[in-house]
């Protein structure tokens, strides 16, 4: 377990998986056993979205990779590059056709092993501050990878009637949960404000879009995303890929900002 502390705030991550962080008190991270969610947060890399419609396979410049909903990321571990008493830095290191485990085989899935076809290093690093939780995501990848990134967090919800705002419009959790699984799209936002016990203010860069889901009450997943999955057939997902170039290194970054 990694613990990050500064004044009223305190963050636990356990193997890179953040799963808790508390402000004057209060609980904003969703928590494992309760309803809704088994996880508090993850990463949806190289892909974004469900394969299953395409026989779990995505096309890539390189030929067809082997990916479940998500991506594969999800399935390695974290390895703790550093922490201190506000910084951890986690990272996961992949070589290119290397087979991974799918834990949804066989129950969900007929891929018993998933793999991608370009090597890559992935840190994901947090850093708390004055203002917040800054949360880092760095790719690193041969010239040409294909990829899109999602983060997905869990919030915990305490009050009767949270609120989430957007620039164009207030959306409720029954709207969140009404589109069921495909998740709420909201397009063209670098930052959302989730009105609960307190104000929190998810604010990204590199990310385009957010979407949102929940099938329960007590928590919700604002979820910043470079492409929303369901706006093309799966056998299209290939569609939504952005490129690494030149540089060959991507960042993008998420700020959780809570306000009373």
């Amino acid at each position: 377990m990694t613990k990050l502390s500064l004044k009223n705030q305190e963050v636990q991550i356990d193997q890179g998986e953040l799963i808790s962080y508390q402000v004057d008190g209060h609980e904003l991270i969703h928590q494992k056993g309760s309803p809704g969610w088994r996880s508090s947060d993850t990463e949806m890399f190289p892909i974004i979205g469900p394969t299953n419609k395409a026989d779990f396979r995505v096309k890539t410049p390189k030929g067809m990779a082997i990916q479940d909903q998500h991506g594969l990321l999800r399935e390695m571990e974290y390895e703790l590059e550093e922490a201190t008493e506000t910084k951890a830095v986690f990272v996961k290191r992949y070589q290119a056709d290397t087979r991974i485990k799918n834990s949804k085989f066989p129950e969900k899935s007929s891929e018993e092993f998933l793999s991608w076809p370009y090597d890559f290093t992935f840190l994901k690093s947090f850093h708390l501050n004055e203002n917040g939780l800054e949360i880092d995501f760095e790719i690193n990848g041969g010239e040409g990878m294909p990829y899109m990134l999602g983060y997905h967090p869990a919030f915990n919800l305490t009050t009767e009637n949270p609120i989430i705002y957007t620039q164009e419009r207030e959306i409720t959790i029954p709207e969140v949960r009404a589109v069921g699984s495909r998740a709420l799209q909201v397009p063209n936002q670098t930052s959302i404000t989730l009105e609960n016990q307190l104000h929190l203010t998810i604010k990204t860069e590199g990310f385009q879009h957010f979407m949102l889901w929940t099938e329960v009450s007590n928590m919700v997943c604002i979820e910043p995303i470079t492409f929303y999955p369901y706006a093309v057939e799966q056998s299209n997902l290939d569609n939504g890929f952005k490129v690494l170039k030149g540089k060959k290194t991507e960042i993008f970054k998420v700020w959780l900002l809570p306000k009373k």
